[in-house]
């Protein structure tokens, strides 16, 4: 097997980057790939009948899926997150414990509520990781969806600049969320990013974690131009296939990982990290200003400036300042709440109280320009001056263990200059690896 893989890998022209990938094993660092593998229940046969799916014919989804585990288990990362695994298949669930569990990995798998049929599988290896904590996450929203979270430890210290004092720890979250077909729907990925963090604020809080890196891993349904993306950047997670290639955030056009159902071709597949630092904004001013920000496109695309769009706010009254019953309207107008996956009234009234500076029960031309319009948060840095491209804050003395992005590869390798190849047949996603190496950092207590 692992000759004709070899040979397989060769005649694709990949060998060299399969390669690179597998030299970390002889190198003091680990390894993460996240990868969308097409459930054969939305994997469609024929353009012209829409209903023929890969699920009602046995020999092509075993098929693929055997190929699938066999690139997996030849890149043989640390850390294997796979989106719209076939839970409900239980030969296919069978076939990728046994091949992974053969091979040392352990796998946890998770099926999205209501019966949906597929989920998630992450994967971590005995060699590198010894897991300390799992937990399922259900948003119970809108679409189904759901995320997990893994707790692990490195087994070994995996540099001589480290040691046994500190553990190195890591929190791993593989995710897909909701697609957005239409507008609406990009309030509710947004609110699914949140209740990540949340989450995963709580767990390190109930366990009284210090500052350990985490990663999130998996298909987010969403460009660099997105909200999503920005609330994440604006927590202090960096993109690693990015910060791998020295990409801004400008960059979003150099690279693509998905041809959706419409035929579109957009980069959506992340391996985002988190390294442990004094810098993150908390997290419910981040949520606040990701929202406003969605209300200022929201308002921008209906052509109002800065002064239309204050008067649109406060239509309901003839004051020069926006009531919480114009907001509220404002809110229903732009379709942000009113529906059963809109705003709720709690958080309606969260982003009022973040939007009222001073309390009074009223929304001035200067509190609609700092925070809705040209929002300029007490605790918002777009800027860091003490940190490096990997998200490492420098001037602290306190010491723990974070990463640095060695190298990241698409495959296909089209993907990588914008292009998608017809010939690829695996998947609708290229699979994300991305290389990590350990190393000391200094950090500060959690916000």
């Amino acid at each position: 097997m692992r000759t004709k893989m070899k040979g397989r890998i060769s005649r694709i022209g990949s060998y060299a980057i399969a390669s690179s990938i597998r030299d970390h094993h002889q190198q003091p660092s680990i390894t993460c790939t996240t990868f969308n593998i097409l459930a054969p229940i939305y994997k469609r046969l024929s353009n012209e009948d829409q209903s023929c799916r890969e699920s009602d014919y046995r020999a092509y989804w075993l098929a693929r899926n055997h190929r699938i585990l066999d690139w997996l288990l030849y890149e043989r990362s640390s850390i294997i997150c796979l989106q719209e695994f076939w839970v409900g298949n239980e030969e296919l669930v069978n076939m990728y414990e046994k091949r992974l569990g053969d091979a040392g990995y352990l796998s946890f798998k998770l099926a999205r509520t209501n019966n949906r049929g597929d989920g998630l599988l992450t994967a971590v290896h005995k060699d590198y990781f010894r897991v300390i904590n799992y937990r399922d996450l259900l948003f119970n929203d809108f679409g189904d969806r759901v995320a997990q979270l893994l707790h692990v430890e490195l087994v070994v210290p995996y540099s001589e600049c480290l040691n046994d004092e500190l553990r190195q720890e890591i929190l791993i979250v593989n995710t897909h969320l909701l697609f957005p077909h239409d507008s609406s729907l990009c309030l509710v990925r947004l609110q699914q990013v949140y209740k990540i963090l949340q989450h995963v604020e709580s767990y390190q809080k109930e366990y009284n974690l210090n500052p350990i890196p985490i990663i999130l891993c998996g298909d987010w349904n969403g460009s660099k131009r997105g909200h999503v993306y920005k609330f994440l950047r604006s927590q202090g997670f960096v993109s690693s296939y990015d910060t791998a290639h020295q990409y801004t955030d400008a960059d979003a056009h150099k690279w693509v990982s998905h041809r959706n159902h419409r035929g579109n071709i957009c980069g959506v597949d992340f391996i985002w990290l988190l390294n442990p630092n004094k810098y993150r904004k908390l997290l419910k001013a981040s949520w606040s200003e990701a929202v406003f920000g969605m209300f200022k496109y929201l308002l921008r695309r209906a052509s109002l400036t800065e002064y239309d769009a204050f008067a649109f706010l406060k239509a309901d009254n003839d004051g020069d300042y926006i009531t919480y019953s114009g907001f509220c309207e404002a809110l229903q107008q732009l379709n942000l709440t009113g529906h059963h996956h809109g705003l709720s009234d709690e958080e309606t009234r969260d982003l009022w109280v973040q939007a009222d500076i001073d309390g009074n029960g009223l929304l001035d031309y200067k509190e609609f320009q700092l925070r809705i319009w040209k929002p300029t948060w007490a605790d918002q840095r777009d800027e860091f001056s003490n940190e490096d491209e990997n998200g490492v804050v420098t001037g602290s003395q306190d010491q723990t263990i974070g990463f640095s992005v060695k190298n990241a590869v698409l495959f296909p390798p089209e993907v990588e200059k914008g292009m998608w190849p017809e010939n690829y047949s695996l998947s609708d996603h290229a699979r994300l690896t991305v290389v990590f190496s350990p190393i000391r950092m200094p950090c500060s207590p959690l916000s």
